[in-house]
């Protein structure tokens, strides 16, 4: 795991200076790879490549990057792992093919030189993004793995393009001036999170999940902009492809053999992640996924595995007791660490910086914080997330379902219910409940904006009027206007919950979840791994008929009775939780000050993005108690909080200290 740059100038860059930019570029990236920095520079093909290394498989100087292949035609800079290049690589050696040092980088280059790019990345598990330059056509190659798990933007300038693992380091080119995209800011103030399709930033994009973007200077130079660049990407991978695919095939089997053949999938995707020359753990949260994994963990480790849990100690918020117990029975060396809220909250000023766009995913900050445990113990750690895109894990899946039956029912006796729910919502809303004796879950069910959405679904006319329901987000007033989305295109799937569940998992997934890991662990130089998001499990995912997803008004069926293989069913069978923190309380006491102090900067950018008015009155309802508007407001003070970050001077582009040496191919 690391952090890549690299530079292409335009064959009429005025200076080829300019690929002494590199260095800095790769300085902002350093968080991401603390143990070293190299750097490859052509003068002559207008190409520099940077990479700050976090070194995991082969830590000595044979593992570096950039790194040439064996006949010196690839230099590549790479971020992630290959998980079976063990297996690749006796199989090229078996085909007369030598290795100096015992780095997955090098099996790379070796398999792209022998069974050319699209075939070797075909055969590669694993998480990666990487920029190739092919010295013989003088072409670069930038590719990023299927599910979107690692990072890789690409900025395009008068003179050069650029690209990097983070968009701290994008900036730091001198040719490079951020605009604020306001469509994009707007999205993102209603969702939470940039989708993967977009960027903060005009003229920036994010490479596709399973893309290769293939380009020469002098196409570049024909072709500065981003819709021209566009057409030069072409997907290696595609899930729509699998998903279609899945359905046309599905797997004809009995609830064991799926359950085992799944435990052998995710068996071999685990062992394959615990593959690692420095210390190795895992998050355990408790829940079906991160148990899931640490269990098959636990049953291939002859030692007792690395676990960590991060609580807040606040009711309703503390899953430290669950994660306590599934590491009891499993036997894992566990570690679980209490945080006042004051410590919770001394991160989030730190939080605009690590995630570079904006993002308000409030699990954020446990995510943050439990990397910062894990790492002061190890350098990987597994994660289960996929889990609910892959098997259905969220209310809306399990509402596919009962909401398919319900709309059997007349549309006028639906609307009726709806009706009904409405004024519930509206009584939720005036805290009609709050005194009665209500249980926990009863009050997340009673909540106004849950029972307003029920309504919406209750009177949907329609299949698809459902599906648009269910995957738009919660309505955000307090932008000055509404964002402009593009629908997911799910035409071709058949039954709602497939097209729910490939909704999650291009939109959802890539642009929150895996963007929320990414930055969290390395952010403190920590590599998270997810096995349920092996490309194997997912395509044996999508293979898998409804009912081994959603049963018995419960997700993630199948999931569960593998896990029963592992750990009694009382200790992990709760109502899904997540990695939830009382933000909404918090912004009335000890984020009150924050709070006020970044609203009062709204309007000073002139971007036009926020309401300032609406703001000022959602913001004083949810003080006095009224309404608990933290989901409206958290985005917004998100936003906000990184954009008063992005508009201060950056003192690392003139960093003195850098010798880029410019030399020929």
């Amino acid at each position: 795991m690391c952090g890549i740059a690299g530079i292409l100038l335009a064959p009429d860059a005025p200076n080829a200076s300019a690929l002494r930019a590199i260095g800095p570029m790769a300085t902002a990236l350093r968080h991401r790879g603390p143990d070293g920095e190299a750097f490859w520079v052509s003068r002559e093909g207008g190409v520099a490549f940077g990479h700050r290394r976090l070194a995991i498989v082969d830590l000595s100087e044979a593992g570096r990057q950039p790194m040439l292949s064996a006949s010196g035609r690839y230099v590549i800079t790479f971020n992630g792992e290959i998980y079976n290049f063990r297996d690749l690589r006796r199989e090229l050696e078996g085909s007369g093919h030598h290795f100096r040092g015992a780095s997955d980088t090098e099996v790379m280059l070796c398999a792209i030189e022998s069974w050319g790019l699209d075939a070797a990345l075909a055969r590669f598990a694993g998480m990666f993004a990487f920029g190739l330059w092919d010295l013989k056509t003088r072409t670069l190659q930038l590719a990023r793995d299927r599910m979107g798990k690692k990072p890789l933007y690409v900025a395009l300038t008068r003179d050069a393009l650029v690209f990097a693992s983070e968009l701290k380091a994008i900036t730091r080119f001198p040719g490079f001036t951020p605009e604020l995209d306001v469509d994009a800011a707007t999205t993102m103030v209603s969702k939470g999170w940039v989708p993967d399709d977009r960027c903060i930033w005009q003229g920036v994009f994010k490479l596709p999940p399973g893309s290769v973007l293939s380009v020469t200077a002098a196409q570049f130079a024909n072709a500065r902009g981003t819709g021209s660049l566009a057409h030069r990407i072409h997907p290696w991978w595609s899930l729509a492809d699998v998903a279609c695919k899945g359905q046309r095939d599905p797997i004809a089997a009995s609830d064991e053999d799926l359950a085992t053949e799944l435990d052998s999938l995710l068996r071999l995707a685990v062992k394959e992640r615990m593959v690692a020359d420095v210390p190795l753990g895992a998050f355990l949260s408790g829940g079906i996924d991160s148990s899931t994994v640490v269990a098959l963990m636990q049953a291939q480790s002859r030692n007792p595995v690395r676990t960590f849990t991060i609580a807040f100690g606040e009711g309703g918020f503390d899953e430290a007791p669950h994660a306590a117990a599934v590491a009891r029975h499993l036997g894992t060396d566990h570690t679980e660490l209490h945080l006042s809220p004051a410590a919770a909250l001394e991160v989030i000023p730190e939080l605009p910086r690590i995630w570079d766009e904006p993002f308000a995913d409030e699990s954020q900050i446990p995510t943050l914080l439990v990397s910062r445990l894990a790492r002061q113990h190890v350098t990987v750690a597994l994660s289960g997330d996929g889990g609910d895109e892959c098997f259905a894990g969220y209310s809306r899946h399990f509402l596919a379902t009962r909401l398919t039956k319900q709309h059997e029912l007349p549309l006028s006796f639906r609307r009726l219910l709806a009706s009904g729910a409405g004024l519930l919502a509206q009584a939720s809303q005036k805290d009609i409940f709050g005194n009665l004796p209500l249980s926990a879950n009863m009050r997340h069910g009673l909540r106004g904006d849950r029972l307003a959405r029920l309504a919406r679904l209750l009177a949907a006319r329609d299949e698809d009027e459902l599906f648009l329901q269910l995957t738009k987000s919660s309505a955000n007033d307090l932008v000055h206007r509404k964002p402009s989305t593009a629908p997911t295109d799910t035409t071709k799937l058949d039954g709602l919950l497939s097209r729910l569940l490939f909704a999650d998992m291009t939109g959802y997934l890539p642009g929150d979840i895996l963007v929320k890991l990414d930055r969290a662990t390395m952010a403190n130089s920590l590599e998270g791994r997810c096995p349920i998001l092996d490309h194997r499990v997912v395509e044996f995912a999508w293979r898998l008929p409804a009912r081994a997803k959603v049963r018995n008004g419960k997700g993630k069926w199948l999931l569960r009775r593998l896990l029963d293989r592992y750990v009694p069913r009382r200790l992990v069978d709760r109502p899904k939780q997540g990695f939830d923190v009382p933000v909404g309380t918090w912004l009335k006491g000890p984020l009150r000050g924050w709070a006020t102090d970044i609203i009062a900067t709204i309007g000073r950018s002139g971007d036009g993005v926020i309401d300032r008015e609406k703001v000022d009155a959602c913001w004083r309802n949810h003080l006095h108690g009224s309404q608990d508007n933290f989901r409206d407001l958290w985005p917004v003070l998100m936003f906000q909080a990184w954009r008063n970050e992005a508009m201060r001077p950056s003192t690392v582009a003139t960093h003195p200290s850098y010798h880029i040496e410019l030399t020929g191919d």
